[in-house]
């Protein structure tokens, strides 16, 4: 099986490099908004002293971090997934003798991730050398949010799976993933950490995955929570891991007996 793996990070690393444009395109779309948004939070809290008990070095701080684990745990299985199943090219990959979601697409994913954070590093090294926010590292945290980094992206996976799978059944996965995008946006922390959003909307933000892929694994790098405090929330994504993983293999089976009962 490790040979599986091999041949597809090779076959993928190669696809990736191939179509530079497309990568530099999904590296802008991912670029834009936590720079907008650090700019944005950064200046209006330099004008107000603070904003929520956020200074501007805590907004430059944490948009910096939140930048790299936003590329690190991103999932485009929906990209990639999807427009296979809507046209019926999936049908070549189910002839092969290994599962072509956990292999090709988890592969495609990995090659793509490992070429995105390559192409901002000199990005990110830039910005630091403009906006030179003080941020107080911690070796033990920086480890515990590999660890959240790591369990984030296998969240996003799967529910990146389950959305694809949908197709076995509808053509309008597009508006449901666009649906999906938005509460992502508001409700992992990517438009602005959830202590700033109203009390609402953060007891929503608690209650979905999706903090946890993004927010978490932010706070946790720049030290804001502590190891004890990180280890329910370790523990929730555990359990939103096995409830994707539970969906993903129950849609993936009713997906294929559907979808060769319409003989697509």
């Amino acid at each position: 099986m490790l040979v599986a793996y091999k041949r597809f990070w090779q076959y993928n690393w190669a696809e990736q490099l191939q179509y530079r444009a497309n990568t530099l395109m999904y590296l802008l779309y991912w670029l834009v908004s936590p720079i907008v948004y650090m700019a944005v939070w950064a200046a209006v809290s330099k004008t107000n002293g603070s904003v929520g008990g956020f200074s501007a070095n805590d907004f430059l701080s944490y948009y910096m971090i939140a930048l790299v684990v936003n590329i690190m745990c991103s999932s485009i299985v929906v990209h990639i997934l999807g427009p296979k199943i809507e046209d019926g090219t999936v049908a070549a990959w189910l002839l092969q003798p290994v599962h072509p979601v956990l292999t090709y697409t988890l592969m495609n994913n990995i090659t793509f991730k490992t070429l995105q954070i390559i192409a901002v590093i000199p990005i990110w090294a830039v910005l630091y050398a403009l906006y030179q926010p003080v941020m107080h590292l911690d070796l033990i945290n920086i480890l515990a949010g590999i660890l959240a980094i790591v369990l984030g992206f296998i969240i996003l996976f799967l529910h990146g799976c389950v959305i694809a799978f949908l197709a076995f059944w509808t053509t309008r996965i597009w508006a449901l993933f666009n649906i999906y995008i938005a509460v992502y946006s508001l409700t992992s922390g990517e438009f602005v950490p959830l202590e700033l959003l109203p009390a609402t909307l953060q007891r929503i933000a608690w209650v979905l995955p999706y903090q946890l892929t993004l927010y978490f694994p932010t706070q946790l790098i720049l030290g804001k929570i502590s190891l004890q405090a990180a280890l329910p929330q370790f523990a929730l994504q555990v359990g939103w891991i096995i409830f994707f993983a539970f969906l993903f293999r129950w849609m993936w089976h009713k997906g294929l007996r559907h979808y060769s009962s319409v003989g697509a």
